[in-house]
């Protein structure tokens, strides 16, 4: 009978593979995000390894290349090789770009190349968003990229004007455009790569009040989130803001302020002793935004005292906002661990802020990123003292800021052992897709359908 199917009782139609194998080759979000940050990476370190990426004409060897790409695509900042003396132009258009998709995430940048094309987004892509950007809910995604497309070009064409018209003054045209561009971008997602040369970063404008203010205020504006961003410009008062809003603007402005009063105070009569007040206070200001996963400096990290290096990892641990450019725990996972401990101590059976009540899967969520966090940098410290031989506090400070994807380094970056390098690769790639993620994607999830009996055990 045509167009008609026997069935034969105890008989099925063959299938090509069992549901069961199906969905285990079926890829999560957070597999997908990995996967996609490692293709880009992969590509950026082959565009690297080429004669064109050099100005010696020499390919660079495929772990350097490697190195540059992940610490581009992580929005990191540390660097084996000098940006602005070793790579070509070709080079250093590849880590911009490696930058901007970097920052703006994989599936952020595909997305808005969509958009552009006028193509539909589909519930896929938009969980992909979702879980690319830290988000809660699926809805309004597509518009928050929309928002994400229009913020980044207005802030980043802004303050390479602004460098531009700065830059001038030390560098001709067209050099000076390409300078301002450069580190506009490289600013606002939080990536701390610098053309200067000679590895000094911004040493040679620590008086200078514009080129100071022209890279942290994108730092500051990247590092927020774009959700935060979006909020901020649309509701405008405090109390119309959400409670993530809340307390990312909160614990930015305390990190903020306390970072500056500490380090004024810490290197006032060290590092900044033979600076004027003003610019002890400029200086001081700057290094408490760098840290928070932006990777420039105005002055010596090397050259600092041990306290203050160990402040500045503390900064770089905390980092940036969710859904923003940089890296770290995150100012919410980091403020969310304090306010339990508080609520703990005072008898509260939740965790409560600004009349709200944290779920507590979200609490267990930020137990998990923190605990993941100090695993993973206690294991890369212990390889890193076993390879490389070289003062605690320095590689404690190179993980660290590898994990934050901050990019500050006391100036061993490029005398690390290939073991060292590999070490760091890994750390700046879990440090820019979060460690829980990472767990997820390596993890065989099951939907648990049962529950166990409780019993206490003591702790304490």
């Amino acid at each position: 009978m045509k167009g008609k199917v026997l069935l034969v009782p105890g008989l099925a139609p063959k299938r090509s593979g069992s549901e069961k194998e199906q969905r285990r080759w079926r890829l999560s979000p957070p597999k997908m995000l990995v996967l996609g940050f490692a293709g880009l990476i992969f590509a950026g370190a082959l565009l690297l390894n080429t004669s064109w990426a050099t100005q010696s004409g020499e390919p660079p060897g495929f772990l350097t290349a490697l190195f540059t790409a992940t610490s581009a695509v992580c929005v990191t900042g540390l660097v084996v090789v000098d940006t602005g003396t070793f790579w070509s132009s070709f080079g250093q258009t590849v880590i911009l770009l490696l930058i901007q998709l970097g920052g703006l995430g994989i599936m952020t940048s595909a997305t808005i190349f969509s958009i552009l094309l006028g193509r539909q987004i589909g519930l896929k892509e938009r969980i992909l968003i979702r879980e690319s950007l830290g988000q809660v809910n699926v809805a309004g995604m597509v518009r928050l990229v929309r928002y994400i497309l229009i913020y980044t070009a207005a802030v980043e064409g802004f303050f390479a004007l602004v460098l531009m018209l700065r830059l001038a003054r030390d560098y001709p045209w067209p050099h000076n455009i390409w300078y301002g561009v450069f580190h506009a971008v490289s600013a606002f997602n939080n990536a701390g790569f610098d053309l200067f040369g000679q590895f000094r970063s911004l040493t040679g404008y620590v008086a200078d009040p514009v080129v100071n203010f022209g890279i942290a205020l994108p730092i500051i504006i990247g590092g927020l989130g774009f959700s935060v961003i979006a909020e901020v410009i649309e509701r405008r008062r405090w109390r119309r803001f959400s409670l993530h809003t809340k307390l990312a603007l909160l614990t930015t402005g305390v990190l903020l302020a306390g970072g500056t009063v500490l380090f004024l105070v810490l290197e006032s009569r060290h590092t900044l002793a033979g600076f004027s007040w003003p610019v002890k206070v400029l200086a001081s200001f700057f290094q408490s935004v760098t840290p928070r996963t932006a990777g420039f400096n105005t002055v010596d990290i090397g050259a600092l005292a041990p306290v203050t290096q160990l402040w500045l990892c503390f900064l770089m641990f905390i980092g940036a906002s969710p859904g923003s450019t940089g890296g770290g725990i995150k100012t919410t996972t980091f403020t969310l661990l304090v306010l339990t401990l508080w609520s703990l101590v005072a008898g509260r059976e939740a965790t409560e802020v600004f009349g709200r009540r944290v779920p507590l899967g979200q609490v267990l969520k930020a137990v998990g990123i923190c605990l993941l966090a100090l695993g993973w940098l206690g294991f890369v410290l212990l390889v890193l003292l076993a390879v490389e031989g070289k003062d605690f506090l320095r590689l404690l400070f190179e993980a660290v800021s590898a994990f934050g994807t901050v990019g500050l380094s006391t100036g061993i970056t490029p005398a690390l052992t290939p073991v060292g390098r590999i070490a760091i690769i890994l750390t700046m790639f879990i440090g820019r897709l979060g460690p829980l993620t990472i767990a997820y994607a390596l993890a065989q999830q099951r939907r648990v359908t049962f529950r166990y009996p409780e019993e206490n055990i003591m702790v304490g």
